[in-house]
């Protein structure tokens, strides 16, 4: 049946909307973040688009609330009940520093050591019970931590991975006394040996179940007073969706969720450009994020940290984040160096020229000196600030002490800016063996097209790709994510240890529990995806590689074959004398969600060719330059742009730099050529 679906992503800065009518026609609109309470940013996205809650039949969330939460540490009142002698894991970690190559650092764990309790009980690395459980202590414990005022329990008891049968009834205590629901066991959430990541991972859970519970309870009740009569559907880290139902119990894994949504934008982008190979580069209002799709599938990791210390070891679409935004600040320290990032104006005050109170330069401040944007097509303006104004910034805190024009010193933030985000895209591709000239720069983001030609040609790849709608491509991710679970289970033996038949029973359990949990939302699902792998190293190595398995009852010869053909591929190197390890297995249900036509983004009756709309002036590579400005929604497929030239559109601007050149496709990207 034709429904009326809307994906929404609350960003740092922005709230964007894309809406599906029943029709197949598309709306769009994008609002600043209430950050008080995105709820309210939501409900304003709903209704510039000219729309309401009760006509809408499914709204998928993508949410920054618990990714904010942790770093900026606003977070539940969390107690930990752990092993005798362990309670102090949390803080040991990894004997790491927060600066490597500093004198100084500090580290704070998100539980106090006071809330940190231990009771008598004990299990080996294998399963066998060393010391039984103290019941009597564990109740004890559970009161004097309700006492101190803790909302949030984790219970985390050494190797419950082997056996959970501890955590299990420490967790039966701890619920009947517990007045809420928020109560965590580390092997539920994540049954992985290493004692440090899974503790981490467990208490990251049980720190922002209740900032995320009540916000999607508050969310939905706004919603449902306003006539939607159906669950939410929320984005997860690992690109799937999750009903709002499920989704506070395994809280972390909505953590980095809004930049997974734009890498599945980006993955169906490219499934539906004839494309295989991408970087991601999507450039908000306070950060960058960049992940590697390769053969049309984007990477997932499970050992990603959001923060020094916070390793969360659970799926994650495999992004890397820099502090570098519209919103990031330029500025000389107090050693005389120049600065862009980490430090951000976030969307209050903001930059310069939104009149909002800014009165330091940002990046986005730069783009408009050069003449990169608009003045009289900004977003988010609450009172217009005089171009002066904005120059004489750049005069007085960079340019000054820098000796430089006000020219040179906008131009050198978006340079330095494009520097923090070049290291970004390397550590995605070179460091992992990939050649970024084998991948096309797929730019999206509010600020992405403004700088992905600059940045191509510092990297050297050659082809940038923007799509329709890049300002709004993490509320495309929503639209067309598909349901997802991940299972993982550790065994951490020799494979000539392991039964073939243990190896199937795991992975058929796996499966059974993830599609029992993607199967809560069977109505959105057109077929099902099972997929498995297994996590394996050589004896004596401390890194994983992942080999995907084709089928649960495989031989242990040809898991062998597998590993030692991945590990050959990434290393180059053959050990057939050194036995091999399988540390975990992996399973992977998706349900795919019905396809979304991305043509419809651009509404074919405005793609009429007459689109060039003037000329202005453009600063780059060190002079001015007389650039033709097009209006994007107007180019026809096949129309060539040269640069230098400016391309807007309701959600972006993109600029191409001299010595570029772009062609619009069938389904309204722009495939821009970059030349060294």
């Amino acid at each position: 049946m034709p429904r009326i679906t809307a994906g929404i992503d609350v960003g740092g800065t922005f709230t964007d909307l894309l809406m599906q009518d029943a029709d197949g026609r598309v709306r769009l609109a994008k609002v600043p973040t209430t950050t008080a309470n995105q709820a309210e940013g939501v409900l304003a996205a709903i209704a510039a688009a000219g729309s309401s809650p009760a006509a809408l039949d499914l709204i998928i969330h993508g949410t920054t609330a618990t990714t904010n939460a942790v770093l900026e540490r606003k977070l539940a009142k969390v107690g930990l009940i752990t092993t005798a002698g362990f309670r102090d894991v949390l803080e040991l970690g990894r004997r790491t520093r927060p600066h490597p190559y500093g004198l100084k650092g500090t580290f704070e764990p998100l539980v106090p050591r006071e809330w940190r309790r231990e009771v008598a009980e004990r299990m080996d690395a294998r399963g066998n019970v060393v010391t039984p459980l103290d019941e009597e202590a564990v109740g004890r414990e559970v009161q004097s931590l309700l006492a101190e005022g803790c909302e949030a329990l984790v219970v985390h008891f050494l190797h419950a991975y082997a056996n959970p049968a501890h955590e299990r009834r420490a967790g039966e205590i701890a619920r009947a006394l517990w007045p809420n629901d928020y109560v965590t066991l580390g092997h539920e959430l994540l049954s992985e040996f290493r004692e440090y990541e899974r503790g981490t991972t467990a208490t990251v859970n049980a720190a922002v179940q209740p900032v995320l519970d009540r916000y999607i309870t508050r969310l939905q009740a706004q919603l449902a007073e306003r006539g939607h009569k159906r669950e939410l559907l929320v984005m997860n880290g690992n690109g799937g969706t999750v009903p709002a139902g499920l989704v506070a119990r395994e809280a972390a894994k909505t953590v980095m969720s809004g930049p997974a949504s734009g890498v599945m934008a980006a993955a169906a982008t490219l499934a539906q450009s004839g494309l295989r190979n991408a970087i991601t580069y999507d450039m908000g209002g306070t950060s960058t994020d960049v992940a590697l799709i390769a053969g049309g599938v984007p990477e997932v990791s499970a050992e990603l940290s959001i923060a020094y210390g916070l390793p969360i070891h659970l799926p994650m679409v495999d992004v890397r984040t820099v502090g570098a935004g519209g919103g990031s600040i330029a500025s000389i320290d107090r050693a005389g160096m120049f600065r862009v990032g980490p430090e951000s104006a976030g969307s209050l005050p903001g930059p310069i020229c939104f009149g909002r109170g800014g009165t330091r330069p940002t990046i986005t401040d730069a783009n408009l000196v050069l003449g990169r944007l608009d003045p009289a097509r900004l977003l988010a303006v609450r009172e217009a600030v005089p171009m002066e104004t904005v120059r004489e910034s750049f005069a007085e805190q960079i340019g000054g002490p820098l000796g430089m024009s006000v020219e040179q010193a906008a131009e050198a933030t978006l340079r330095l800016a494009n520097v923090h985000m070049a290291g970004a895209i390397r550590m995605v591709s070179l460091s992992r063996g990939h050649d970024p000239r084998d991948f096309c720069l797929l730019a999206f983001g509010g600020a992405g097209p403004l700088h992905a030609v600059a940045l191509a040609r510092e990297i050297g790849i050659p082809m940038v790709l923007v799509p329709a709608r890049p300002g709004l491509t993490n509320a495309l991710g929503c639209l067309v994510a598909d349901l997802r679970q991940d299972a993982m289970n550790t065994l951490n033996r020799g494979l000539d240890d392991i039964s073939a038949e243990e190896i199937t029973a795991t992975l058929a359990a796996q499966r059974d529990r993830a599609l029992a949990a993607v199967s809560a939302d069977s109505a959105e699902i057109e077929r099902t995806d099972v997929l498995h792998a297994a996590d394996m190293q050589f004896r004596g190595q401390t890194h994983l590689i992942r080999v995907a398995l084709p089928r649960i009852d495989m031989t242990r010869a040809e898991i062998q074959s597998a590993f030692e053909t991945a590990y050959f591929s990434r290393f180059q190197v053959q050990l057939p004398e050194i036995r091999a390890v399988l540390v975990n297995l992996t399973t992977t249900v998706i349900g795919r969600r019905r396809a979304f036509a991305l043509a419809a983004l651009l509404d074919p009756a405005e793609r009429c060719g007459e689109a060039r709309i003037g000329e202005r002036n453009l600063y780059a590579e060190g002079a001015w330059h007389r650039a033709a400005v097009w209006q994007r929604e107007r180019l026809a497929e096949g129309t060539r742009i040269a640069g230098p030239a400016i391309i807007q559109q309701a959600d972006a601007t993109t600029v191409l730099e001299p010595r570029s050149e772009a062609v619009v496709d069938a389904i309204g990207n722009l495939r821009v050529r970059v030349q060294p």
